[in-house]
C-alpha cells in the first residue's frame, strides 16, 4: 500500500498527465516521442517535491511567431498565461516561450517553448505539478520566483 508521500506523487503525477492530456496545439502540430528542434532553455522548477513530464511536437510550415501567439490565444486545460504581449510577426524570430499556471503566483503547470527548425517550429511541452506539501526554498538575496515561463 502506498504510503501518504507516494499518494502524494501519484496525485502529483496525475495532474502532470492531465495537463498533458489537455495540451493544446495548433492545428497541424504532429506528437513526436524525440525533440524535433534545438532548444536554448530550460525550465527549472524550484519548489518540490515535484512531478515533472516533456512532451514534443512540430508543426509543419508554422512560425514562431504564428505557433506562440496561437498557444496564447488558446489556454490549455483553463490554466492561467504567463505570457507578455503577442509575438511580433518578424522572420527573424526563432524562438518564443509561453507559460501556464494553474492560479497566480504557482511554481506549476506548463512551460511551452517554440523554436524554428527546418519543418516549421519545432515544441516543447515541459509539465511540472507539485506534490502535496511541496515547499519552495527561498529566493536567494529575497524576492519572489518568477512566474514559469517568464524566465
Amino acid at each position: 500500500m502506498p504510503t501518504a508521500a507516494g499518494l502524494a506523487g501519484i496525485d502529483a503525477r496525475a495532474q502532470a498527465q492531465a495537463w498533458l492530456d489537455a495540451a493544446a496545439l495548433p492545428p497541424g502540430a504532429v506528437r513526436s516521442s524525440v525533440s524535433t528542434g534545438r532548444f536554448d532553455s530550460y525550465t527549472a522548477w524550484p519548489c518540490g517535491p515535484v512531478e515533472q513530464i516533456e512532451a514534443f511536437w512540430t508543426i509543419p510550415g508554422a512560425t514562431v511567431a504564428g505557433a506562440a501567439n496561437w498557444l496564447r490565444a488558446h489556454p490549455t486545460a483553463n490554466l492561467l498565461s504567463t505570457a507578455g504581449g503577442p509575438v511580433p510577426d518578424d522572420p527573424k524570430i526563432t524562438g518564443a516561450i509561453v507559460g501556464y499556471i494553474p492560479r497566480p503566483d504557482a511554481q506549476e503547470g506548463i512551460v511551452y517553448t517554440l523554436a524554428k527548425n527546418d519543418e516549421g517550429v519545432a515544441v516543447r511541452a515541459q509539465i511540472a505539478a507539485l506534490a502535496q506539501g511541496a515547499t519552495c526554498p527561498p529566493v536567494p538575496g529575497g524576492g519572489s520566483w518568477g512566474a514559469p515561463g517568464q524566465g
